[in-house]
């Protein structure tokens, strides 16, 4: 789940060396904590949510997969 969620981050910025992803593992969920330039946060949420929601869509999908949870905090 982290190196997908890596991968797409660092694919969505011009700055790819400041993207730092931490993981947070806790008893039912894990929580990723994402970090970028403050002059990429906008390319990473995108137009009304549209690309945070994605990220999150598809990070979902991957932690059901793996019958568990997890969440994306996208932190500035």
């Amino acid at each position: 789940m982290k190196g997908l969620t890596l991968m797409i981050a660092k694919s969505l910025v011009d700055k790819p060396d400041e993207v730092v992803l931490q993981e947070v593992i806790g008893e039912k969920t894990t929580v990723l904590e994402l970090r970028v330039a403050k002059e990429d946060l906008g390319k990473v949420i995108g137009k009304q949510g549209k690309t945070d929601r994605a990220m999150r869509t598809i990070l979902n999908a991957t932690a059901t997969k793996l019958k568990k949870r997890a969440v994306l905090e996208i932190i500035e």
